[in-house]
């Protein structure tokens, strides 16, 4: 399958996902599929690589490809803060399933992938699905290429229209840190789709207007992360955004 990312600019699926795991950098928002651990290897690995990437005052989401194969290294993508309603989160398609594969640039140029706008939330937040528009779910898609564990480009019409993440939950994580090997807790998982509702609207428009039944659902799940003795690391990197909030809106 050859696939069209940004205009004219093409990329063919190959059999060779990567094997990285993906960090759900929570309080960035953002899921990073590569392998450098801090900004000063992050920089390098732009140099070194080509495909889309931030620039200045402009954030598209990132793919990134060697200079001597042309083939993927590296990904991330921003989480949209505009949630689905529940209607259309119910329309995102099952099928086809995940197809594992690589992809391998037709010329070492860059390009442009815009970001996502739309998070549509499966049930327990077992799968985040992040589409360019709700139009997406119009019609079937093509194909679900998984790049890496759990991390699928979506396709329709030959064209990537969206990405999904299934079990954010195992992957959550701060900056470029790997996540906790072990599984997380269950009420990591609870805690995580607590966060969610906070982190996108509408309820976070209810947190910013300062709607006194959203700043005490907030002020709780901050107390919830901060007693949770199990699973720190998913717990903190929950923390870290939530308790930004209530810093921000929960004392007013």
């Amino acid at each position: 399958m050859r696939l069209t990312l940004d205009g004219d600019w093409n990329a063919t699926v190959t059999g060779d996902p990567l094997r990285i795991t993906p960090r759900f950098d929570f309080p960035g928002q953002y899921v990073r599929i590569a392998e450098y651990a801090d900004v000063k290897e992050w920089q390098r690995f732009l140099a070194d690589t080509f495909g889309s990437q931030e620039w200045l005052w402009d954030d598209p989401d990132e793919l990134r490809f060697d200079q001597a194969g042309r083939e993927l290294v590296g990904a991330g993508f921003r989480v949209p803060y505009e949630s689905a309603s529940a209607e259309d989160c119910a329309r995102v398609p099952t099928t086809p399933p995940v197809h594992p594969g690589g992809l391998r640039a037709d010329k070492a140029q860059g390009f442009r992938l815009e970001v996502t706008t739309e998070l549509c939330r499966a049930p327990g937040d077992t799968v985040l699905t992040c589409l360019r528009d709700l139009d997406v779910l119009d019609e079937p898609l093509e194909a679900r290429i998984g790049i890496a564990p759990d991390v699928a480009l979506l396709v329709q019409h030959n064209t990537v229209v969206g990405w999904s993440l299934t079990d954010p939950a195992r992957y959550l994580t701060t900056g470029f840190a790997v996540p906790d090997p072990a599984p997380p807790a269950p009420a990591t998982r609870r805690l995580l789709t607590e966060c969610l509702d906070l982190i996108t609207t509408p309820l976070l428009d209810e947190v910013r207007d300062r709607n006194p039944a959203a700043l005490a659902r907030l002020r709780a799940v901050d107390e919830a992360l901060r007693n949770q003795h199990e699973d720190r690391h998913r717990a903190d990197a929950l923390l870290s955004l939530i308790a930004n909030l209530v810093e921000d809106y929960g004392n007013g």
